[in-house]
């Protein structure tokens, strides 16, 4: 074999998705440990279990499943701290692995918010959005709810995509989900500064239509760190209008959560 056909066939390696992963998958009826494996043809989970010597394989359509249990992925909670930390470009790659290796298993979405928060803090929001895309393109409701959703609606907020960022909010808020509800109410403030400037007006705005009414109205645990996320927004809108003491007090509540 020449060199250049190993170096496909490496390359092809490379870039393919790990076989499968440990995990169990549960139906209503049944519960089974085993190495899983997404199968985008068919939208179902293959299990493959070990019958004695035999490797057993059954097939779950995924509106069968009622939930996978998926150890995390080696190296996520590394990646996310670099992440918070301001690190976000070094969590690049590893999240990148992370997203393609447990597609559809759980750590994905998870995975992909911080990668495409990582790449907005990177100032590539069209990766940010590329990356988003391509997990939603599995499962459409990733868009407006869940865990990705609110690092999306922010690559389509820096990118101007307001369009699909309002088709996004409008699902959130009648989604029945508590937590996408009060994301949702959050981006509204975002946008309110992004498209009034600085302007001491359009952060009272800010605060009054979003961040202080997911802080006061949402206190439910779902919400939690959609509430922390507005409070530290909020807190940001204190200092611009010369509030400092609401500023740290908004924080230390929540630091506090």
């Amino acid at each position: 074999m020449n060199k250049l056909a190993i170096a496909t066939i490496v390359a092809m390696m490379a870039s393919t998705q790990v076989w499968a992963i440990q995990g169990t998958i549960s139906t209503a009826n049944d519960t089974k440990k085993g190495e899983i494996k997404w199968q985008a043809r068919t939208k179902s989970y293959l299990l493959t279990m070990k019958k004695g010597k035999t490797d057993v394989s059954a097939e779950y359509p995924i509106d069968t499943v009622t939930a996978l249990d998926i150890p995390v992925p080696p190296g996520y909670e590394k990646a996310v701290e670099m992440v918070q930390s301001g690190n976000g470009k070094a969590a690049i790659a590893p999240l990148t692995k992370i997203v393609q290796d447990y597609k559809m298993l759980v750590w994905d979405k998870p995975a992909g918010r911080y990668l495409v928060e990582a790449y907005i803090a990177a100032g590539q929001a069209q990766k940010a959005y590329d990356t988003a895309t391509g997990i939603i393109a599995e499962d459409k409701s990733a868009a407006w709810t869940g865990d990705l959703a609110p690092a999306y609606w922010q690559a389509l907020l820096q990118l101007g995509k307001m369009p699909q960022l309002e088709n996004c909010l409008r699902k959130a808020a009648s989604s029945g989900d508590r937590a996408s509800s009060a994301y949702a109410l959050v981006m509204r403030g975002d946008m309110l500064l992004a498209a009034g400037g600085d302007s001491q007006d359009v952060y009272r705005q800010a605060l009054t239509d979003a961040y202080l009414r997911v802080a006061l109205m949402y206190n439910d645990e779902p919400c939690r760190d959609a509430r922390r996320m507005a409070m530290n927004k909020a807190a940001q809108c204190f200092e611009k209008i010369g509030m400092a003491a609401r500023a740290e007090g908004m924080r230390t509540q929540a630091k506090a959560l």
